[in-house]
C-alpha cells in the first residue's frame, strides 16, 4: 500500500535513533520495515506536541509516561468490531465455552482475559456469549472478564461502552436491539448518535491498562494468571518472532489446565505446539493447555523471566459474583442513567485519527481506505463519509471505494444506497470477493433469500478458487479459506426460500 505523500523519514536526521528507541520500548517490530507508516504516525504526535522534528520529539519522550502512552496509542492499529472473525466466535459458542462451563461446573468460576482489547468489542462479545450460555444460572457463577490495552483513549471508549454503527456492522438488526439501546446525538454534536451496550453485558467486563511486554520483563501484575480463556488476537503481528514466542509461552503459563488461547488467524506458528496443544476447529485453530492428567509440553525459558522475577504491586483484577453484576444492572432506569458514559470519556478520543490524503488524479484508493477506516473506527463516520465522497469524485470507478461507500451507507441505515454501492463495486470488478460477501449479508438481512444465497455462492466460489491462505482485499485480515467457510455457513443458514 502506498502511503500518502509527505516528508521522507530519512530526511529527518533524528528519525533512525527515534525509531530504534520506539521499537525497543514497545516491542513493535512491525514497524521495522515500515518507515513511511511509522513516520506518518509520528508526525501527528509532532503536531500535537508542537515539536519540529524527530530529535525534538525524542527529547519530549524523556518528560514522562504521558507522551509514551499517547505515542503507543497512535502506533497501535485499533480496528475492532463486535464478533469479529465469525469462525472463532462460532468455536467459542459451540465448543470452547460450553466445554469450560462443563469443566468448571463444580466450582462455578470462569476467568477470561482479552489482551489487546482496543475499544472493548472483543471482551464485550465474549460477555454476551457467556450471558447467553449460562442463562438463568449466571447469578450462581463467579465470572470475571478483563480487557487490557496500552491505549488510554481506547480504554476510555471501552469503559464508556458506547459504539457507532461501524463497530456493529456485522450484527443483524434484531441483535443490535437485543444487546444495545440507541443513544441520540447530543444537540450541536458533530458526530452521529451511537449504541450503548446494555448494562447486563457491560457490567460483566472491566478494563485495565497493560502492555504485553510486561509478560517478558517480570512486571505483569500477580492477578493476571489462572485464566480459563485468553484472547490475544491480531496483537502478535506487532512483535518480532522471538518476542512472539516469549509472549505465547507466557500466556500459556497463565492458563489453567484445560484453558484455551485464541490468537489471530494469521498468527499461528508450528512452534506454539511445543508448549500448547493445537486444536483444529471448524475454520480456525485454537490452543489449549493440556489438563493436569496429561503431560504438559515443556516450554523453553528464554524470553520470559524465571518465576522468582520481582513483580510490581498486585493487580486490581478480581472476581465479581454474577449476581452482583445483575443486581447493579437490573431494571431500574436510574441504573441506565448511571452507566451512560461520562463526558470526559469522549474527551480522550485519539487526536487527528486519519492520515492526510491529497485529492489528486493519481490518488491511490488504499490510502483513502486507510483514512476512512481510521475515522470510522474513531466514531467519526460523518467525516469518513465526506472524505469518501470527495475521493469518489476523483476516482468514481474504483471498486474498493465503492465497497467502502456501501459499508458506510449500511452503517447509516441506508440499505438501498448500500446495495447500489456493493453492486457498483461488482460491476467494476466481478471477482471482488468481499463485495459479494457483504452484498449477501445485506440481502439476507432484508429477507431477500434467493438473492442473498446467489451473492454468497459467488463469494464461496471465488474464495475457493484462490489459495486458502491468500489474504483478501478489505477482508479485515481474513484469508480466502476463512471467507469461503464463513460465506458457506451464512448461506446455508439462510435457507432455500424464494426472495
Amino acid at each position: 500500500m502506498r502511503r500518502p505523500s509527505g516528508p521522507s523519514p530519512h530526511a529527518d536526521p533524528g528519525y533512525a535513533a527515534l525509531k530504534v528507541r520506539i521499537i525497543a520500548r514497545t516491542g513493535h517490530h512491525y514497524y521495522a520495515d515500515k518507515d513511511d507508516l511509522l513516520f506518518d504516525r509520528l508526525r501527528r504526535r509532532f503536531k500535537a506536541c508542537n515539536v519540529a522534528d524527530a530529535a525534538a520529539y525524542d527529547a519530549r519522550l524523556d518528560d514522562g509516561a504521558g507522551e509514551w502512552a499517547a505515542l503507543e496509542a497512535e502506533i497501535t492499529i485499533g480496528e475492532t468490531f463486535f464478533f469479529r472473525y465469525a469462525e472463532q466466535f462460532a468455536a467459542l459458542r459451540e465448543t470452547i465455552l460450553p466445554g469450560l462451563v462443563a469443566a468448571r461446573g463444580t466450582e462455578r468460576t470462569l476467568r477470561v482475559w482479552s489482551a489487546g482489547c482496543s475499544t472493548g468489542a472483543e471482551p464485550y462479545s465474549v460477555a454476551i456469549l457467556l450471558h447467553q450460555l449460562l442463562g438463568p444460572a449466571l447469578p450462581d457463577w463467579r465470572v470475571s472478564v478483563v480487557g487490557t490495552d496500552i491505549s488510554i483513549a481506547a480504554l476510555a471508549t471501552a469503559r464508556a461502552a458506547e459504539f457507532g454503527r461501524w463497530a456493529l456492522r456485522t450484527l443483524p438488526v434484531e441483535e443490535r436491539v437485543r444487546y444495545f439501546h440507541r443513544v441520540p446525538a447530543s444537540p450541536g454534536a458533530t458526530r452521529e448518535g451511537g449504541y450503548a451496550l446494555r448494562p447486563e453485558f457491560r457490567r460483566m467486563v472491566r478494563f485495565e491498562r497493560q502492555n504485553l511486554m510486561s509478560l517478558l520483563d517480570g512486571s505483569m501484575p500477580e492477578g493476571f494468571d489462572g485464566f480459563d480463556l485468553i484472547l490475544c488476537r491480531n496483537v502478535l503481528i506487532y512483535f518480532s518472532a522471538e518476542t512472539v514466542a516469549g509472549i505465547v509461552r507466557a500466556l500459556g503459563r497463565r492458563l489453567r489446565p484445560g484453558g484455551w488461547l485464541l490468537i489471530g488467524h494469521a498468527e499461528p506458528h508450528p512452534a506454539f505446539a511445543g508448549w500448547l496443544e493445537a486444536v483444529n476447529l471448524p475454520g480456525t485453530v485454537a490452543y489449549r493447555r493440556p489438563p493436569e492428567s496429561a503431560p504438559a509440553p515443556q516450554p523453553e525459558t528464554r524470553g520470559e523471566p524465571p518465576p522468582s522475577s520481582p513483580l510490581v504491586e498486585a493487580s486490581s483484577f478480581e472476581f465479581r459474583p454474577a449476581a452482583d453484576m445483575l443486581l447493579e444492572a437490573s431494571g431500574a432506569s436510574a441504573v441506565a442513567e448511571i452507566v451512560r458514559p461520562a463526558p470526559s470519556a469522549k474527551a480522550a478520543a485519539p487526536i487527528d485519527p486519519a492520515p492526510a490524503v491529497v485529492m489528486t488524479p493519481d490518488l491511490v484508493a488504499e490510502d483513502v481506505a486507510l483514512a476512512v477506516r481510521a475515522l470510522a473506527d474513531a466514531g467519526d463516520t460523518g467525516a469518513a463519509w465526506r472524505l469518501l465522497r470527495d475521493a469518489l469524485a476523483v476516482r468514481p470507478t474504483d471498486p474498493a471505494l465503492r465497497l467502502y461507500e456501501g459499508l458506510l451507507a449500511l452503517g447509516f441505515g441506508r440499505e438501498a444506497e448500500a446495495e447500489r454501492a456493493f453492486r457498483g463495486a461488482l460491476y467494476l470488478d466481478r471477482g471482488y470477493v468481499m463485495a459479494h460477501y457483504h452484498l449477501g449479508l445485506l440481502l439476507g438481512s432484508l429477507g431477500r433469500t434467493a438473492d442473498a444465497r446467489r451473492a454468497l455462492d459467488n463469494a464461496v466460489a471465488l474464495s475457493q478458487a484462490l489459495p486458502p491462505d491468500a489474504p483478501l482485499p478489505e477482508g479485515d485480515g481474513a484469508c480466502a479459506g476463512e471467507i469461503a467457510l464463513s460465506a458457506a455457513a451464512i448461506r446455508d443458514g439462510i435457507g432455500t426460500g424464494a426472495a
